[in-house]
């Protein structure tokens, strides 16, 4: 199927007005439950069919502000960090790709969700197809946002694999700092450029907001180790044993993910389609979050893509 590519002008670049998230009282979503002994925390709000949200590498629930409370409306969003981010506990065990995928699936178990649409952004797109292939029935539908698997096993030493190393080496040495000051150094269009420089199109136009809640994900231990499980997993042989309908979304400026690898999402899963952000990065979730909310409620209704 032929991509369906936006050429939207820049200025429906990030949320339009107010963002619903801004009201809400977070605390009351936030929960905790063990899985493998260890603490996972997670936000859930909304009723109705399931929707799981599973943030990338050096992220955390917060990654998914502009689109929870869009779909909390109709829907029962589930959002966890995975052990090593945000404030869940590192894993009884090694990071790997399929550790995480377990751990969803158990996850779910244990808050009595038979089935869900999962969508997964970067490696969390990684660990959606993992879920998709090794525990099927639990995956009902699957979205998959700049998802790694692809060419990550090549790119182990490519530029910008380097730069997150270095990035996110001086986060974590820095964590408290940073997240101590999340909101100031969000304030600066500058420092916004040079923190999600390498994840969005065009940082400097995000707002503080949104922007200081994304630095507060960054500098966790499970960073080093899940970059190191991304690498060495493979995943292209087997994502033919994806049955159920996959939305594939990209941003055609991914400077982390390349565009090529949404084709070869689209070409080996056998029930797929793709949709292509022009100038847009790495998280179209939050880059066009009207859009990006829009046509994934359109696959959910069985919507054709629009052109």
């Amino acid at each position: 199927m032929e991509a369906a590519t936006d050429r939207p002008d820049r200025s429906h670049y990030g949320p339009e007005g107010r963002s619903e998230w801004l009201d809400i009282d977070w605390r009351e979503h936030l929960r905790w439950a063990r899985v493998d002994g260890r603490a996972v925390n997670l936000v859930e709000l909304g009723d109705g069919p399931p929707l799981v949200f599973i943030h990338g590498l050096g992220g955390s629930w917060r990654n998914w502000l502009e689109n929870l409370p869009a779909f909390a409306a109709d829907h029962r969003v589930i959002a966890p960090d995975l052990p090593g981010f945000g404030d869940s506990e590192m894993p009884a065990t090694p990071i790997s790709i399929n550790g995480y995928a377990r751990c969803v699936d158990e996850l779910l178990e244990q808050l009595d969700v038979e089935r869900a649409v999962v969508v997964g952004n970067s490696m969390g797109g990684f660990v959606g197809a993992e879920m998709a292939i090794e525990c099927s029935e639990r995956v009902e539908r699957l979205v998959l946002v700049a998802a790694a698997g692809i060419s990550i096993e090549t790119q182990r030493y490519d530029r910008a694999m380097a730069m997150l190393y270095r990035l996110e080496a001086v986060l974590a040495a820095y964590t408290a700092w940073v997240a101590g000051r999340s909101e100031r150094l969000a304030r600066r269009r500058r420092l916004r450029r040079q923190l999600l420089g390498m994840v969005a199109a065009h940082p400097g136009l995000l707002p503080p907001a949104l922007t200081s809640e994304q630095i507060r994900g960054t500098g966790k231990p499970g960073f080093l180790p899940a970059l190191d499980a991304l690498t060495s997993y493979p995943l292209r042989e087997r994502l033919e044993r994806i049955s159920c309908p996959t939305l594939v979304v990209w941003g055609e400026r991914d400077r982390l993910v390349p565009l090529r690898d949404a084709d070869e999402f689209e070409r080996l899963i056998p029930d797929a389609r793709k949709v292509v952000y022009a100038d847009t990065g790495h998280v179209p979730m939050l880059e066009r979050p009207e859009r990006f909310n829009a046509d994934v409620a359109g696959f959910l209704r069985g919507d054709a893509l629009s052109a």
